[in-house]
């Protein structure tokens, strides 16, 4: 681990100077990703912002048509949240299966999909949901926000402050975990709300989360599971790795999909 300086900010501007004081900040929230990044030499920024004592940036409110989640919520706040489990039941057992008790007692959803890892859970949960991304300079709609593998639409210095998601008619998730880490080889969440159908993927592509559109024309309005079941998903731009190879990945699409759809309905 290279050397840094540490500020433990007191609030949203302050976590902000310090960043854009630094000469290569970064925020520091659950530190799941960013703190093995850093034991490996991988990243050297110059300083870590801490975000742990700025408590504005957790928590979870319902305004009946959307559940907004602050930032440095953990994932099992997520999972165990009465708000979420009674409103949108596929966020909240999302968010339960992510790695292990310590990951989700320590990972924050903002620091996840800022991270935006390929096989992460949660930028499957925002596109799929149709979630805005709150920032402390604007919101961006999650399809919008996850631009490519590790990469978003967050501009030097903007922090994520909250996730917006409107409340689905019918929603699930469903991924086929890699056995260690827990992470997704293939995960897709299937929501309808208002009419529209999204079926957004996440482990699978080498561009990262993305909106799988056979999928969605397949389940159409009735999200009928078994129509999704028998989409032949491409292998192009797929991932391939010691864990599954683009084929079994593109048949992997189909089949979570499926039993996405099966459990919504």
């Amino acid at each position: 681990m290279y050397n840094f300086n540490y500020k433990k900010a007191s609030s949203r501007d302050d976590a902000v100077a310090a960043q854009s004081s630094a000469d290569d900040g970064s925020y520091l929230a659950g530190g799941m990703t960013l703190i093995p990044t850093l034991k490996q030499r991988l990243a050297q920024p110059s300083d870590l912002i801490d975000l742990a004592d700025v408590g504005d940036l957790a928590g979870i409110s319902d305004d009946g048509g959307a559940i907004t989640i602050g930032a440095m919520t953990t994932h099992a706040t997520v999972a165990e949240s009465e708000v979420v489990t009674s409103k949108i039941p596929a966020l909240a057992a999302l968010a339960g299966h992510i790695g292990d008790p310590q990951v989700r007692n320590r990972g924050t959803i903002g620091g996840s999909i800022a991270n935006n890892d390929p096989a992460a859970d949660y930028p499957a949960g925002c596109v799929g949901l149709n979630a805005t991304i709150i920032t402390n300079k604007r919101e961006l709609p999650a399809e919008d926000f996850f631009t490519d593998l590790f990469e978003t639409a967050l501009e030097e210095g903007e922090l994520v402050t909250a996730v917006s998601f409107p409340i689905p008619d019918k929603a699930a998730y469903a991924k086929f975990p890699n056995p260690a880490s827990r992470y997704a080889i293939v995960g897709v969440m299937v929501a309808q709300t208002g009419g529209e159908t999204r079926a957004a993927v996440t482990g699978a592509s080498q561009s990262g989360v993305f909106r799988a559109a056979d999928i969605e024309a397949a389940l159409g309005s009735g999200l009928d599971a078994a129509a999704a079941k028998e989409v032949k998903v491409s292998a192009d731009n797929l991932n391939a790795d010691i864990h599954a190879s683009a084929e079994y990945r593109a048949h992997l699409i189909s089949i979570m999909a499926s039993r996405a759809a099966a459990a919504a309905g």
